[in-house]
């Protein structure tokens, strides 16, 4: 399996978030990482409130949350199908586990991927199942100020649970991944051609796998890279970047930035150019 990614794709104004707030990824033990994308880790000691917001990937979580003035808490955060948006302040820190898409269904099998899809769920009354019988308490997860011992304990935790070899997560995973680095993929009948199978049980294997539909992995890959390009390129041809991710046009790509995103994409360029305005603090 690769390293843990380095790029920033889905979140909004990543500099300004790293200026911030101490922003790790971290790599499971070697069983763990056919189904995890990376362990991602955040602390911060802010004098002022601040709110950070991220486009979500196609992926399921679990994240242990500490936050000023709370009892630590952990959760299953599936899918978000709109914008996140977490407003932090004082000190706290948050050890998060993000999945691949396709990856969590092997640790909690009696659910569907829908299951989670646009929900935030606390521990314990998330997991009416064995799930989180030997969860660690929250608290234990985030106390250690020694990084390696909290990926440690989240290794040990998921370790635990156990996960069942499952050749439909398996393919679930591989289907994901293909269309988040091949551009060519643009259409869900061409791609289920091109698989082999059906629309409709391309269509059942996602619901039931990953969360979302097809159709909505390839448009959230597309904004993930609008949304980088946003921040990186002082130049856009937005025009071409359109055709090149697949839109019909530019005023596709307009206005899926804009209902995702919050703006339209040049208001968000220019926010995110030196010296442009902001209004994320």
């Amino acid at each position: 399996m690769a390293a843990p990614r380095r790029d920033t794709r889905g979140i909004v104004d990543a500099p300004e978030l790293f200026a911030r707030v101490r922003f790790r990824r971290r790599e499971p033990a070697e069983p763990l990482r056919p189904y995890l994308e990376h362990y991602w880790l955040i602390d911060w000691d802010l004098p002022e409130p601040y709110v950070t917001q991220v486009v979500p990937h196609p992926s399921v979580n679990i994240v242990f949350q500490r936050y000023e003035g709370q009892e630590p808490f952990a959760e299953i955060s599936g899918i978000g199908q709109t914008l996140f948006t977490q407003k932090l302040e004082g000190r706290g820190r948050v050890c998060g586990i993000q999945f691949r898409p396709g990856g969590f269904r092997p640790f909690a099998p009696a659910h569907p991927a829908t299951h989670w899809t646009g929900r935030r769920v606390r521990h314990p009354e998330a997991f009416p199942e064995a799930f989180f019988d030997n969860a660690p308490d929250p608290a234990a997860i985030l106390a250690p100020d020694d990084e390696d011992a909290r990926v440690a304990a989240l290794d040990a935790f998921l370790t635990g649970l156990d996960p069942r070899p499952d050749p439909q997560a398996d393919l679930a995973m591989a289907l994901v991944d293909r269309i988040r680095t091949d551009r060519t993929i643009r259409r869900v009948t061409d791609f289920a051609r091109a698989e082999g199978v059906s629309v409709r049980v391309l269509q059942r294997l996602f619901s039931a796998y990953v969360g979302v539909g097809p159709k909505w992995v390839i448009l959230r890959y597309r904004i993930h890279e609008a949304l980088e390009r946003a921040e990186t390129d002082r130049a856009i041809d937005w025009a071409a970047l359109a055709a090149d991710l697949g839109y019909a046009d530019q005023a596709h790509l307009v206005r899926d930035f804009t209902a995702t995103v919050g703006v339209p994409p040049t208001a968000y360029a220019q926010a995110a150019s030196p010296g442009g305005p902001t209004s994320r603090a």
